[in-house]
């Protein structure tokens, strides 16, 4: 018999995830602003507090370093938490509990304590919030060791992907696009199911050039890709996991085209997609037919409102980005 399965959006993949997980594990809980009666500000937690009370739900302060410090503690004593921030540009005051307690507790304690907490995130451009509401600044929590980094662009991978993340020993920022939350549906199974951490997906397969992206950019790449057919193969991979980084399929992709790009939203200096030019040039080099194009948001605090149209990687911005490494 055929695997039951639902035509979902990814917030509600998001749900369906925590859903699964706290049926089937008495020590996952969820915890954040407005997380509990309201169902969170983009509904992602939405009937989780009627069926599981508001000791598994739990409804906070407006106090990000609160939050995470108490899912810290919980999550050292044998707890699952899920810590919700309301967006990622309120992560900030959150930032010394994460990086200095939750990404270095196996560390510090040798091994006798983990930290299976994940802090979960909308993130990203798009959809006209105020400021602090739209940052992609992944790579803050890429660089710490201890840390890993998860940005889902399907429902399918982020009910996957969510599952893995609670799951795990070790301390997971799961970074949500908010401007694809309710774009699109896919079917998504059921039943629980991880997809593993640390794996990327190639979505389109081609042979002149490789172009790496995630989260909410990999919609316009794919299009961009679709665009060229005809004049230029384009491959499409999809990170997923930011950290650990899936260095052995970027080279492999590299190694079949010998050109790439990276489109990433978040500003171009100190960006990730430094590091994958990088790994490129320390495991491929001797293939590389023409310098890594980065096509990125701006060097600038995010934009207000009809900027972000500007601001934010399109397809026709992509398709230059990718002629320029090509005709190199």
């Amino acid at each position: 018999m055929a695997a039951e399965s639902q035509n979902l959006t990814l917030v509600q993949a998001v749900r369906d995830g925590l859903h699964a997980e706290m049926e089937r594990d008495e020590d996952v809980l969820v915890m954040g602003e407005d997380v509990g009666v309201n169902g969170g500000v983009f509904r992602a937690t939405e009937g989780l507090y009627d069926e599981f009370g508001e000791d598994r739900v739990i409804d906070t302060p407006l106090a990000e370093s609160g939050i995470v410090g108490t899912a810290v503690g919980m999550a050292a004593y044998g707890l699952r938490p899920v810590a919700e921030m309301q967006f990622l540009g309120f992560i900030y005051p959150a930032f010394d509990q994460i990086i200095s307690h939750a990404a270095r507790l196996r560390t510090r304690s040798r091994g006798q304590y983990t930290c299976p907490l994940v802090v979960r995130a909308p993130y990203g451009g798009g959809i006209r919030a105020p400021e602090h509401h739209s940052e992609s600044s992944e790579a803050f929590f890429v660089h710490q060791p201890g840390l890993n980094v998860v940005i889902p662009s399907t429902p399918y991978d982020t009910k996957g992907l969510l599952t893995a993340a609670i799951r795990s020993n070790d301390p997971v920022v799961f970074l949500e696009p908010k401007l694809i939350y309710r774009s699109f549906r896919e079917d998504v199974p059921e039943e629980p199911y991880t997809v593993e951490l640390g794996e990327a997906a190639v979505r389109r397969e081609g042979s002149d050039i490789s172009v790496f992206t995630w989260g909410a950019m990999t919609r316009p790449t794919l299009e961009a890709a679709e665009n060229l057919a005809g004049d230029v193969d384009v491959e499409v991979v999809d990170l997923r996991t930011l950290s650990p980084l899936d260095d052995e399929t970027i080279v492999e992709s590299f190694k079949k085209t010998g050109r790439a790009a990276v489109v990433h939203e978040a500003p171009k200096t100190g960006g990730l997609g430094a590091e994958i030019a990088a790994t490129i040039q320390e495991e491929a080099l001797l293939y590389q037919e023409a310098p890594v194009e980065r096509i990125t948001g701006f060097d600038t605090p995010f934009p207000l409102y009809s900027l972000e149209d500007y601001y934010l990687p399109e397809p026709a911005r992509i398709e230059d980005g990718i002629r320029d490494a090509v005709e190199f």
